[in-house]
């Protein structure tokens, strides 16, 4: 048989191509338009509307089976769901308790910052870490001591007011004394009238003493108890507790004083340690009064008001013989007049 072959082929491919051409270039100038003028957005807003029914029909089927599967849920299902989502809650509350907590300790600690100003040198914060169970003593245990710089005698203190004072000093710890313990006092003056006297722990965290006020003395419930910086222990000015209650007895020489605690003895966690600010020294010549010489053979007095016997021969050839070296000058021209 003899195979047949067509002459067009050539001239066929040839317009094909044209044609592939000139849909390319219309293609690219549709493009050109749309991108710069948006001619065809129209048509795609009206085209998106026509379609849209159509997507319907088609996620319709899927979207109701998702619907129907979850209607019919089982209820271990839910149970399950309930669980985790209880501990999901669970596990967010106790982080918002944590916060609460760091809140909290940054409140105590501004406050504990803010109660030294133009008081104490330095300062320096520790922490609770054992509390004395003995039923007879009022001790706590701080994480620091020896190596921070804390001493025996050392005021301590807490948000609140006076906590109580350093008994006991470890390398790394620190025995503390609170002021409601029975064996310790701290002197004390009333914020209203100034009236120093000393305030002694009774056992009770809740309760100090006031002992050594008489029946007419002026103090009545409400009055502050600050410290009065007498002996150097405890830095002035710091409150100490709040006057409870007052009772007088005809009978009794000293009245009966209840004072309820300004420190949290209780309940404080972070206490501080506190270094005073020295002091300033008054010259000796502002301080101390001029002696008038005393007439020779009278008795001399003592600062303590008691009499004392003269002076004899030995002693005051030995008051001569000191006071030699102390002479005076005598300005020039003294002896002319």
């Amino acid at each position: 048989m003899v195979a047949f072959r067509s002459t067009e082929t050539s001239g066929r491919t040839t317009g094909l191509l044209l044609r592939c051409v000139l849909y390319s270039l219309l293609a690219l100038a549709l493009i050109i338009v749309d991108k710069r003028y948006d001619h065809l957005g129209k048509i795609r807003r009206v085209l998106s509307i026509v379609a849209y029914p159509v997507q319907i029909a088609v996620a319709s089927p899927f979207e109701g089976w998702d619907w129907f599967r979850e209607s019919v849920t089982t209820r271990d299902a839910l149970r399950a769901d309930k669980a985790k989502l209880e501990g999901q809650l669970r596990l967010a509350q106790f982080r918002l308790q944590r916060f609460e907590a760091l809140e909290a300790e940054s409140q105590r600690l501004r406050a504990l910052r803010d109660s030294t100003a133009g008081v104490t040198d330095r300062f320096v914060i520790g922490n609770v870490m054992d509390v004395d169970l003995d039923a007879f003593r009022e001790r706590v245990l701080i994480d620091k001591g020896a190596q921070d710089g804390v001493f025996v005698g050392q005021a301590v203190l807490d948000a609140g007011g006076v906590f109580g004072q350093v008994a006991r000093v470890g390398q790394l710890t620190a025995e503390v004394i609170l002021v409601s313990d029975a064996t310790h006092a701290i002197p004390v003056q009333i914020n209203r009238n100034g009236l120093r006297t000393i305030a002694v722990g009774t056992g009770d965290m809740g309760r100090l003493k006031l002992p050594y006020l008489p029946t007419s003395a002026d103090v009545i419930a409400g009055d502050l108890l600050v410290t009065s910086g007498l002996g150097g222990g405890f830095p002035a000015g710091y409150p100490v507790g709040t006057v409870a209650d007052v009772k007088r007895d005809p009978a009794q020489s000293l009245a009966d004083v209840d004072v309820k605690p300004a420190a949290a003895l209780d309940r404080s966690r972070e206490l501080m340690f506190v270094w005073l600010k020295p002091q300033p020294v008054a010259p000796a010549s502002l301080t101390t009064p001029a002696k008038t010489p005393s007439p020779p053979g009278s008795p001399t007095t003592s600062t303590h008001g008691g009499p004392l016997q003269a002076p004899g021969p030995a002693q005051a050839r030995s008051a001569r013989e000191t006071a030699k070296p102390a002479t005076t000058t005598t300005p020039a021209g003294a002896n002319d007049q």
